[in-house]
């Protein structure tokens, strides 16, 4: 019976309570259907959603695939994170152990001889000891629980951390290359005028020479070849230097990129599915990660107020000590001990109530901080829907535009050669239709962003293969 009871109370002692609030995830006022978002999309509120679709199926050009793949394993700030997480485990580590008893072992042989002298006789002495000892501190009020569950949660942020870096990460490679592939149209463009002009220059000089028309027209043919030929530099230069971006997004020293389609034959769809607003608290890594901060500010809470509480220590220790190593671990030789101690807290000058404010004040602040990002999540997608709504609307008329500028200096030209019309006219309708081609492929590209914009923001790229 004496054995049942002091099992029991053992049990007691070690289930305990644990003291301060369980954690309940905030109410948030989630809307019904995101604003931006068309109005087939918004009555339907399907669950699916762009978000929900891997990388690889959203981004299909094969060449843009194999710079994500390479980024994920190279680049810096995804290797970072990982090692944050190792971080973070290794703290849930050394924060559990607390719960578990300490035991340390010591042994020790003394072998003591000294020779005869005029005032002392010899003598010899040995001593063998062999110690164990036993410390441990009981959770009763849940203590060292909810520190290890605040190490948990702060791993779990972590990890959300790495997926947030991720996400960041896939849609600054997409983001980049788009950027990349609309400096090479813009490159074609600017060679591909630069040429026409050419011959359009060298027939207008053969027409001064033969005195059909004036040296003001080829001084106005050589600046639609001018203007052309000086953006060519620049457009290199900033090729380059976007490669360059590129390589260190991938964790290599800069260097060529490998294309893969053009600009205007990615694949995108004119309407994306965005899904229910609810789900993205679930999707988005930045909304997790804010959560699990703040799980852990929330049992800290219960850290600090287990310091009102007495701590109950319980220790044990035995030593065997003997002058032979035969007869170390005999009877006679041993001794051992066992104690309690309990040790309440009685005056601290207020700290542990300052410190029972500070871990609410920062629950609170987290609380906050995790609401706050939730509503930035739902303005990112509206942002982001409309944007792409908009360039879209945008980029056709740009097309409008182009092709109009088009035919204008085509028919500029014509009338020119048929002697029905200056040349002031082909200046300007030709440096009309180089600028709205140059517009147009901004337009391309903005669509494209804002398509990558959408998928970031819907908690999407993080999922890996």
């Amino acid at each position: 019976m004496r054995r049942l009871v002091a099992v029991s109370l053992v049990m007691l002692l070690l289930s305990g309570c644990a003291v301060g609030p369980n954690y309940k995830r905030p109410s948030v006022n989630a809307p019904d259907a995101y604003r931006g978002a068309m109005p087939q999309e918004a009555a339907q509120s399907a669950p699916e959603s762009l978000g929900d679709q891997k990388w690889w199926d959203v981004f299909q050009d094969q060449q843009l695939q194999d710079l994500i793949h390479t980024a994920l394993q190279q680049n810096y700030d995804v290797r970072i994170a990982a090692t944050r997480i190792v971080q973070a485990q290794a703290q849930v580590g050394i924060t559990r152990a607390d719960q578990f008893p300490t035991i340390s072992g010591g042994a020790e042989a003394v072998d003591q001889r000294s020779a005869r002298s005029k005032f002392f006789p010899a003598f010899e002495t040995n001593s063998n000891q062999v110690d164990l000892s036993l410390a441990w501190d009981l959770d009763f009020w849940g203590k060292y629980r909810r520190a290890t569950e605040s190490a948990r949660a702060n791993l779990l942020a972590t990890q959300w951390a790495r997926e947030a870096v991720i996400s960041t990460l896939v849609s600054d490679v997409a983001s980049a290359y788009f950027q990349l592939r609309e400096l090479d149209l813009q490159l074609e463009i600017s060679r591909r005028t630069l040429a026409s002009r050419q011959d359009s220059l060298q027939l207008t000089q053969l027409l001064a020479n033969g005195g059909a028309t004036s040296m003001l027209d080829v001084r106005q043919a050589e600046q639609l070849v001018f203007t052309a030929a000086e953006t060519i530099p620049d457009l290199e230069r900033r090729i380059e230097q976007q490669e360059n971006f590129i390589s260190t997004l991938l964790g290599n020293n800069p260097s060529a990129i490998a294309r893969g389609a053009k600009l205007t034959e990615q694949p995108h769809a004119p309407e994306v599915p965005v899904g229910l607003p609810s789900t993205l608290l679930e999707r988005r890594p930045d909304i997790r990660e804010a959560e699990g901060q703040l799980i852990a500010a929330n049992a800290q809470i219960g850290v600090a107020k287990a310091a009102y509480f007495p701590q109950i220590t319980l220790t044990a220790s035995g030593v065997y000590q003997s002058s032979a190593l035969t007869s170390l671990f005999t009877g006679p030789a041993g001794l051992w001990s066992f104690g309690g101690a309990l040790a309440q807290p009685l005056f601290t000058g207020g700290r542990i109530r300052s410190n029972v404010k500070f871990t609410e004040a920062r629950q609170q602040e987290a609380a906050l901080v995790y609401q706050q990002t939730i509503q930035q999540a739902f303005r990112g997608v509206s942002d982001a829907l409309v944007e792409y709504r908009k360039d879209r609307e945008f980029r056709e008329q740009q097309e409008q535009l182009a092709s109009s500028a088009q035919d204008a200096a085509q028919l500029s030209e014509t009338r020119y050669r048929g002697g029905a019309a200056g040349y002031l006219e082909v200046l300007t309708n030709e440096t009309n239709y180089f600028d709205a081609e140059l517009g147009l492929a901004q337009a391309q590209l903005n669509e494209l962003l804002g398509l990558v914009r959408i998928y970031r923001n819907l908690g999407g790229g993080w999922q890996e293969q």
